[in-house]
């Protein structure tokens, strides 16, 4: 069996969406005859935590643990400078882990025999490691994995750093693209912009989205809908940047004070880490007190028993530059819960993927009006005890993360230039 090392600093016990793409391949790479031996950073002071992860790593599997160096983890009287002395730091706040992790990395290599490197983003010091590696290994070979853009990252788009700091960070991901044996990104538009604005002929480019496992749903039962009291609509997932609840809550308070829905009848659980205070604060300007439960941060598999539990479960993300090339994480893993989605998204591959499996309807992101339509609809569907939910199967089944991570062995045998067939 071949190995991998798998570089990525993001990982479990760290929670977070981040890790769910690097741990499920780990999980599943041995079935294609990879061994991963992990390279990440150790537990620190990580900000969220998820030891349920943990059960993913296959037993026998080697991780590579060395100092994060985080600053934004400082604790004390270093807090405050921490995290804004991170602001400044490029591409990211990994990169002290990544400038003293290269004697590790160079012996655990050697220790392990391996040929084979795969590094993920973000953070985007995980590909700075492997452009070292691969300088000073130049027979090393070498797969980068994008699960967001870099330069071209639409939240990056929103508040554009400094001239000075874009064009290293432009050089950077020019110099990662163009020594990596084999580039994978999360989806086609992203593929496409890489390709454009790297100006390369995309021969080495490939495809592979994010997922959903069978096993996180062992024991549940998602045959049936939930007999819920209330029509209860379930968000998981972080808010931030362009990824805003603002239009959804006034859907949601313009039907009640037009009397289209009875507000006793709703409830709305979001799941996620919040500054719980602030995000309370305007849910309550929006007179919806009653209908909102901000549970917080749970474990993944406790996330996942919320979402099967919902009537309806809702994606929100953000319209602008650079939207249409991703897709929401929680999309994935919403295809499996048998559950209908109301998605308020722009246009672009999220919004075709949720159409294309008929997992739910789709509004756009900036229409209130259409946001509403949609509520009312399920609202009404609901409380006739109709609201069902009738997928297109076949195109969810191959979003299944075993499937995807063959797929990343093609890749991994594209670059050793192998055939396992």
């Amino acid at each position: 069996m071949k190995k991998v090392l798998i570089i990525a600093n993001q990982f479990p016990p760290m929670g977070g969406s981040g890790v769910q793409r690097s741990v499920k391949f780990v999980k599943h790479l041995r079935s294609f005859g990879y061994e991963p031996v992990v390279f990440t950073r150790d537990v620190g002071n990580m900000p969220l935590k998820d030891e349920t992860l943990l059960k993913d790593i296959p037993d026998g599997v080697k991780i590579y643990r060395t100092k994060a160096w985080e600053l934004p983890e400082l604790k004390g009287l270093l807090k405050i400078p921490g995290k804004v002395l991170g602001k400044f730091i490029i591409p990211d706040t990994a990169r002290f882990w990544e400038e003293f992790s290269k004697k590790k990395v160079l012996e655990v290599i050697k220790k392990e025999q391996i040929e084979l490197v795969y590094t993920t983003s973000a953070p985007y010091s995980d590909h700075l490691l492997g452009l070292y590696i691969k300088r000073k290994l130049p027979n090393i070979k070498w797969v980068v994995d994008f699960r967001d853009e870099w330069t071209n990252n639409p939240y990056t788009l929103d508040n554009p750093y400094n001239p000075i700091r874009t064009a290293i960070e432009k050089k950077l991901e020019k110099q990662v693209v163009t020594s990596a044996d084999e580039c994978v990104t999360n989806t086609p538009v992203m593929r496409a912009n890489f390709i454009k604005n790297n100006s390369l002929d995309g021969n080495n480019f490939h495809t592979i989205p994010n997922g959903y496992d069978i096993d996180d749903f062992t024991g549940l039962d998602t045959s049936k809908m939930p007999q819920n009291q209330k029509l209860t609509f379930v968000y998981t997932g972080a808010l931030y940047g362009r990824r805003k609840p603002d239009n959804f809550f006034e859907a949601l308070k313009q039907l009640k004070s037009e009397n289209k829905i009875d507000g006793s009848k709703i409830k709305v659980e979001l799941i996620g880490n919040y500054h719980k205070d602030k995000l309370q604060a305007q849910i309550d300007s929006y007179g919806l007190t009653g209908q909102f439960d901000i549970v917080g941060y749970v474990p993944h598999n406790v996330c996942i028993e919320h979402q099967v539990g919902a009537d309806v479960l809702v994606l929100i993300e953000g319209g602008g530059r650079g939207s249409d090339a991703f897709y929401t994480g929680k999309i994935f893993e919403y295809m499996n819960t048998n559950r209908p989605v109301l998605a308020i998204l722009p246009k672009g591959v999220a919004a075709r993927l949720v159409e294309d499996s008929a997992i739910g309807k789709v509004a756009n992101t900036d229409s209130v009006d259409e946001i509403k339509s949609v509520i009312k609809e399920y609202y009404d569907l609901w409380t006739e005890n109709k609201l069902e939910f009738t997928p297109n199967r076949k195109v969810i089944e191959s979003f299944e993360r075993k499937k995807l991570t063959e797929r990343l062995a093609d890749v991994f045998d594209s670059a050793l230039k192998t055939n396992r067939g």
